[in-house]
């Protein structure tokens, strides 16, 4: 069995698809979709699991650890990613720890014996961590806490602290504690990252977000604010959070520091405190020829990713073969596309079945293309510029889109190239369906809290939408020529919001067509069933399920065949959607459903083929309209580490060293190996990309300088410096991102100092 760092064994040297294709026989060099033919994803409990592992019966067990597992012909490498947060909580009824200073030096006090690390548990008394793109950024708040932690500390009286579970083992031989009973001072708690993302970000049609979802100081507001009592605190907070979100910020030096600030804020009162985070480990199966290899992990949300479905193989079958994956509950939560797909289960069926507009880059900040693709944004002149009057906007009072009245004014425009294909009932995508979730998020809104909160954001920020022209691309492999159709679409915000996060806000695209989405909301409208588990409670009716619910399958076939007969063209379609499209749509419609049994219509790579309580087929749509072909997503196969070795000071500028990790391969067998890098001159075409990230820190503790650098001179990287800094004296953390891997870097601070 390998160690964590054992995942290595899965990387893999990417070949190209066309070529791979050809050798393994073949008739067509373009393979669209992922590399399985069929994924079965199933429920299995831990003790199951580790049988099925050690038999080769399951290729990867996603979301938890097996139990330890018998002794078995399969080898186990683990993926590794971000668990949770451990956080000390302190009673506000506790009159005792009533006061801020109170709470701080009583934590102050407990910290240094938590700082021992044990199994997947890491010591670290700051919100933001080396799991987060934005660690560096934060590296000498961070530095700062760990020396305060490790300060002695004056005797003082013991801590009453509630724990249960894995939090409880943490105390365990602890000095200073004692366990509490009705009454306490403070709760160390493990605050599980799956639900975080869950209950603060968005998984509606295909969409995903926020896009700071997944930032540590977003993360940290999460966690913290909610405990902190103080009303001015409280108000600072907030309006620090607003201007972050809104973009209120000149530059990306400006950006950060708002941020750190955030964070001071957060964590000022010692109200909730944070002390460590642990590691999810996800057994993944490494047989010589059983096995899997090229897996893509993500660092939050591990295997139950894009990234992961996208670049797993299976040895023995390279470009097909049966893909067996288990999760450890049976999916519980309904299977629509809307507020569905909410449960472990649930999340990995779902992103087999259903293309995102983005994906999150799964080691590093930002977002990844896959269905869309967007040019940078552009920001809008002075005060705003008026949208084009052929755009469209939101409507809440009426259809949910409208024509831009004159005076419509946005700060920033995206432009999209759409990426579209067939969806599985085989009618082709249009224009049509890129702009229906717009009008359902506008409508829906007021009618579900879940869609609320889903959309806020969209709703907030958007101006306008438009469709400028409808192109095509040919891409051409002999004797095989595709033919893509890709619309050009405008998106207007209403605030100029950081690049990073403003592709990702409102990107035109949906997974599912736009006579489902009709379909589904005439169902709720009817009563019949709701979108989000919230509203089916409360209402008292079904949460509405596509699938698996046959009394509700029944009603929505009734009503689809009524939608046929009248050939029902949603109001904020007319114009987008003849009357004989809408005829085509609603039978392609019925004919799935009549021959698949479900209503579960998708442009995703799989579909649903079969499926029972506990488990769940999909087999693969190797449509050649689909545009990702398989291969696309390997250089997200695997993480590789780079390490500055030497920084030497010329002027006005830095020079770096590094070493950097490389995979080396021999049949089957994988090995990862440091060397140090053989850098290019800038303007040749490097196999890696290298870039040095930096962040420049005053006596006052501010950024004054951020940024990364790329030029390479003499074999090293150069860290320019020249015209950013005042004169005095500064920290420089710096730290390499190989190939965008910003993953628990290595950083080395250098003083430095301009002269006066």
């Amino acid at each position: 069995m390998t160690t964590a760092r054992g995942l290595a064994v899965l990387a893999f040297v990417a070949v190209s698809c066309a070529s791979g294709l050809a050798g393994a026989g073949h008739e067509v060099p373009f393979y669209p979709s992922f590399y399985p033919q069929e994924i079965r994803i199933e429920a299995a409990g831990p003790a199951a699991a580790a049988r099925l592992l050690a038999k080769s019966a399951l290729h990867a067990y996603v979301g938890a650890s097996p139990a330890p597992p018998p002794s078995g012909p399969a080898r186990l490498a683990w993926a590794e990613s971000l668990r949770s947060y451990v956080v000390l909580t302190f009673n506000r009824a506790s009159a005792a720890f009533a006061d801020g200073r109170e709470r701080c030096a009583a934590a102050a006090r407990l910290l240094p014996a938590l700082a021992a690390g044990r199994g997947d548990w890491r010591f670290h008394p700051y919100p933001v961590t080396p799991w987060h793109d934005d660690y560096l950024h934060h590296f000498d708040l961070v530095e700062a806490a760990a020396r305060r932690a490790a300060e002695p500390r004056a005797a003082g009286p013991a801590l009453r602290i509630r724990a249960t579970g894995r939090a409880a083992e943490l105390l365990r031989g602890v000095t200073g504690v004692r366990p509490a009973g009705r009454e306490w001072d403070a709760q160390l708690e493990e605050v599980e990252l799956r639900d975080l993302l869950a209950r603060h970000g968005t998984q509606l049609d295909g969409w995903l977000g926020p896009p700071w979802l997944r930032a540590g100081w977003f993360q940290a507001h999460a966690i913290h604010a909610s405990g902190v009592a103080d009303p001015a605190a409280r108000a600072a907070i907030e309006e620090t959070l607003a201007r972050r979100l809104a973009g209120g910020f000149a530059s990306a030096v400006e950006r950060i520091n708002l941020e750190r600030r955030l964070v001071t804020l957060l964590t000022r009162g010692c109200e909730r405190v944070a002390v460590g985070y642990t590691l999810r480990r996800e057994a993944l199966n490494d047989d010589y020829s059983e096995g899997v290899e090229n897996v893509g992990v993500d660092g939050q949300t591990g295997l139950n990713a894009g990234v992961f479905l996208r670049t797993v193989k299976l040895k023995d079958f390279p470009w097909n073969g049966w893909l067996r994956l288990g999760v450890a509950a049976r999916p519980a939560a309904a299977w629509n596309p809307i507020a569905g797909f909410s449960d472990e289960g649930g999340r990995l069926i779902w992103t087999a079945l259903a293309d995102p507009a983005l994906l999150p880059a799964p080691w590093g900040g930002g977002w990844i293309a896959n269905r869309v693709q967007p040019q940078p944004p552009v920001a809008l002149a002075g005060a705003g510029a008026v949208v084009p009057r052929d755009a469209l906007v939101l409507d809440p009072a009426g259809s949910g889109l409208r024509a831009a009245a004159s005076g419509v004014t946005a700060r920033q425009k995206i432009a999209y190239r759409v990426l579209l294909s067939k969806f599985h009932d085989g009618t082709k995508m249009t224009v049509a369906d890129l702009v229906y979730p717009f009008a359902f998020a506008a409508r829906w809104s007021a009618r579900d809290p879940e869609i609320a909160r889903a959309t806020a954001l969209l709703r907030e920020r958007l101006a306008a939408v438009k469709v400028v022209v409808v192109g095509s691309e040919i891409k051409d492999y002999g004797d095989l020529q595709l033919i893509y159709e890709i619309p050009q679409v405008e998106v207007y915000l209403t605030h100029a919001l950081d690049p990073a996060d403003a592709v990702a806000v409102a990107p035109p695209w949906s997974a599912v067509p736009w006579q489902l989405v009709a379909l589904m909301e005439e169902a709720v409208t009817r009563g019949l069933a709701a979108f989000s588990e919230t509203e089916a409670r409360r209402r008292g009716v079904p949460w509405l399920d596509l699938a698996r619910d046959k009394k509700l399958q029944a009603a929505l076939a009734a009503l689809l065949d009524d939608l046929e007969r009248r050939t029902v063209v949603p109001e904020a379609l007319r114009g987008l959607v003849t009357v004989e499209q809408a005829k085509q749509r609603w039978a392609a419609l019925r004919r799935f459903h009549r021959t698949q049994g479900h209503f579960l219509v998708t442009s995703g790579p799989y579909q649903l083929s079969k499926w029972s309580a506990g488990a769940a087929v999909l087999g693969v749509f190797r449509d050649l309209s689909y545009p990702n072909p398989v291969g696309m997503f390997d250089r997200y196969a695997f993480p590789l580490r780079a390490w500055i070795t030497k920084a030497e000071r010329r002027g006005d500028r830095l020079e770096l060293q590094a070493d950097a990790e490389k995979v080396s391969k021999f049949e089957r067998s994988y090995k990862i190996v440091r060397e140090p890098v053989r850098l290019e001159p800038t303007g040749e075409k490097p196999r890696d990309t290298l870039v040095a990230r930096f962040a420049v820190v005053n006596t006052g503790d501010e950024v004054v300088a951020a940024g990364q650098a790329h030029e390479v001179e003499r074999g090293r990287l150069i860290v320019d410096l020249r015209d950013k800094l005042a004169p005095g004296a500064y920290r420089i953390a710096l730290a390499l991102a190989l190939n965008g891997n910003l993953l628990s870097p290595e950083v080395k601070v250098v003083p430095y100092r301009v002269g006066d």
